[in-house]
């Protein structure tokens, strides 16, 4: 069906066929949200105009192959606006791709997708979704993630660029990052850590669009939001751009201009709109931000448009070619060339581009693991953070893609990477492999998961407890299902004096019932290796690495199982051959040796006790039934967990009348053996749960 009045759309020189498809995209997102009675027109409605010129004019991106390396990412940072989205991705003919890379024949989103809206089976959910959706380049929806997720895609930009391009193939890493935010976005804390970050390294291929329409789901901004954005990001060294009139394309593409010109520091562009532009009674209101607009206000909106005010997801002659002409041909033969220079590369380049193909599957080079270390029985031992910065290290020096950093807490950590030439990440010096993140624990984990979808590995670390300050990107890492590295350290009331505010009760708890998330709390040295193992072996799971600052015995293995058990999430670590266990003792990191030494104890009284390490709930109930019962045999109703954190769901473990040594409160301020007779963490304590369980059991 042809349109033909476009003439009361834009008040610019936009010719009838750029007008055609920029009603287009409002119309369907207007369309969208009014069949699910559901979502957010307003935001679309007033930013198809830059939306269409950023794709039609701008980005790189071929959408025949959407996974192309070396494309331009677009991260829609205002993420309740996907229907602006999900209409670009649709006119402009992105393919779909599966899970492993493999390019599939149909679109990534159809038009019965967009007109099934927020409904069950539909790719086009409320939010946009990355695992669910090709073309969405990060999972989006709480304000300001998407925001630092480009941050730490521009970061790991400039890394790729600096370890693999080479003379002459200075392109085969030079894409740049745009994120479309709102006031919301600005007003979240996370985006101020990520600015500043981005400001400081001066990520020049980093470009944020701010859509400054003044409209909040409460009312106008003004309510509670007054700063001077573009002073704020001024004054973190941003490059600054103005486009007063989110309408005006020949403003638009200047903007974008300016940004490809500026080289030493990231861009803001801030573009004043009209929320719910060209709705007659809801322009620049509050219910154009959250609701449908309603059936009569879509017909008059749409007469303002020049559009047949009783068509539904209508997609006039012309449009789709229109978007395949131009992003259609451009990305193409952009990503062609890419593809031609590749092949140059590689007969020059041979190993680096095997790098760069193992990096895009996420597999690992031969020999990744060859010099792991093995660490002998020790009654002193070693704190688990120590023993996991030197299987780090001599993991990285074989995956020269795992990079990250801590919170500004990397000598508390132990997450330097020490060898040569892991240098520092710091502006203008963008080969180095340590990341200093600053007291950004918010913006690390929505940054290091921006790294992650470009495909490097990345780590990033801190205490335990401020998992507190970073549960929003954590939890999108899981969401997503992206190989996110979490090291946490000072895991537990080993923290000592230190006091209960950095001692982590709930957060194990906490990381348990997150779904999609591998949490490991190794007992020793040797079960830090093998959590090393697993966690750079995952392809689609983030991993939590919970690590002791005190120092634990390194356990004797020719007297106790083979650390390797801790691939199955659990294992029996001691018991009498042969003997049926009068009770279990299960525990997790540092406790596992104190039900050592309560097994050995009881095994003195006559007592047949199992010690079950289970330094990961997620691994072992993934394994078969049989397994889990041979490990924790139905018949032994009595049942001891011993665990420095909150009991919360050991009742699965140790049943309704098993009993759970832990946490009932928050801790104290004292040295850590005066905590762990204070709150029960004591020998004779699981001695004597252990015989009151088997008492009780008779």
């Amino acid at each position: 069906m042809s349109v033909t009045d476009t003439s009361a759309s834009i008040h610019n020189a936009a010719t009838p066929m750029e007008m055609l498809c920029i009603n287009t995209i409002r119309t369907l997102s207007m369309d969208a949200v009014q069949a699910a009675n559901s979502g957010h027109p307003g935001t679309p409605m007033a930013m198809a105009p830059l939306a269409y010129c950023l794709w039609q004019e701008f980005l790189r991106y071929d959408p025949s192959d959407p996974l192309w390396p070396n494309r331009d990412r677009f991260v829609l940072s205002a993420g309740h606006a996907s229907m602006l989205l999900y209409s670009v991705l649709h006119l402009s003919g992105v393919k779909e791709a599966g899970k492993n890379l493999e390019l599939l024949s149909g679109p990534a989103v159809r038009l019965d997708d967009i007109k099934n809206f927020r409904q069950l089976g539909s790719r086009c959910p409320g939010h946009p979704e990355s695992h669910l959706t090709t073309g969405v380049e990060t999972t989006t929806g709480p304000l300001g993630q998407g925001y630092a997720n480009s941050v730490g895609m521009a970061l790991a930009g400039k890394w790729l660029a600096s370890r693999y391009n080479q003379a002459g193939f200075e392109d085969i890493y030079n894409f740049n990052v745009y994120a479309l935010g709102g006031d919301g976005c600005m007003m979240e804390g996370i985006s101020s850590e990520a600015a500043s970050l981005a400001g400081h390294l001066k990520l020049s291929n980093l470009c944020w669009i701010y859509d400054s329409n003044r409209i909040t789901i409460e009312g106008g901004t003004p309510l509670a939001f007054s700063e001077d954005a573009a002073a704020r990001f001024a004054a973190y060294g941003w490059n600054v751009a103005h486009v007063t009139d989110a309408n005006d394309l020949d403003m638009i593409r200047g903007a974008f201009r300016t940004f490809l010109g500026t080289s030493d520091r990231p861009t803001l562009i801030v573009v004043n709109s009209h929320i719910g532009w060209g709705s007659p009674h809801k322009q620049d209101t509050k219910e154009a931000h959250g609701e449908a607009l309603g059936e009569e206000e879509v017909k008059l909106t749409k007469r303002v448009y020049g559009w047949p005010e009783d068509a539904k997801f209508l997609i006039p002659d012309g449009v789709y070619d229109n978007f395949k002409k131009g992003i259609g041909t451009r990305g193409k033969t952009e990503r062609d060339h890419w593809t031609a220079r590749l092949g140059e590369y590689r007969a020059a380049y041979p190993e680096l581009a095997s790098e760069i193909s193992l990096m895009q599957h996420r597999q690992l080079p031969v020999g990744w693991d060859r010099d792991l270390p093995a660490f002998p029985a020790d009654a002193k031992g070693l704190a688990t953070r120590d023993s996991s910065a030197k299987v780090e290290n001599a993991i990285a020096k074989n995956v020269p893609w795992l990079i990250g950093g801590s919170a500004d807490l990397a000598p508390s950590t132990k997450t330097l990477l020490t060898f040569e030439p892991a240098t520092g990440f710091q502006p203008g010096s963008y080969s180095g492999r340590n990341l200093h993140f600053g007291i950004r624990e918010h913006a690390m984990a929505a940054a290091i998961n921006g790294m992650s979808l470009t495909k490097v590995r990345p780590f990033g670390a801190t205490f335990f407890v401020f998992t507190d300050y970073m549960r929003g990107g954590l939890r999108l890492s899981a969401i997503m299902g992206i190989p996110v590295i979490y090291i946490l350290t000072h895991d537990s009331l080993g923290v000592g004096e230190d006091g209960p505010t950095h001692q982590p009760i709930e957060h194990l708890a906490i990381a348990r019932a997150t779904p999609g998330l591998i949490t490991l709390r190794p007992a020793d040295a040797n079960e830090v290796v093998e959590a090393w193992k697993v966690v750079m072996q995952l392809q689609h799971e983030p991993a939590l690495l919970v690590l002791t600052r005190q120092g634990l015995p390194t356990l004797d293995r020719a007297r106790f199982s083979p650390a390797a058990g801790l691939a199955r999430g659990a294992y029996v670590l001691a018991e009498k051959v042969g003997a049926r266990p009068d009770v279990l003792l299960l525990a997790t990191g540092s406790e596992v040796s104190l039900c050592i030494d309560a097994f050995e104890q009881l095994a003195k009284e006559g007592i047949q006790a199992r010690v079950v390490s289970m330094p990961s709930w997620e691994l072992f109930e993934k394994q078969d039934q049989a397994y889990r019962d041979s490990v924790l045999p139905p018949a032994v109703k009595a049942r001891v967990s011993v665990e420095m954190a909150a009991t919360f769901g050991w009742e699965r473990y140790v049943g309704m009348s098993g009993c759970s040594i832990g946490m009932h409160s928050f801790g104290g301020s004292a040295p850590i053996k005066a905590l762990q007779k204070h709150f029960g963490f004591s020998v004779e304590n699981v001695v004597a749960a252990a015989k009151e369980q088997i008492q009780g059991g008779k």
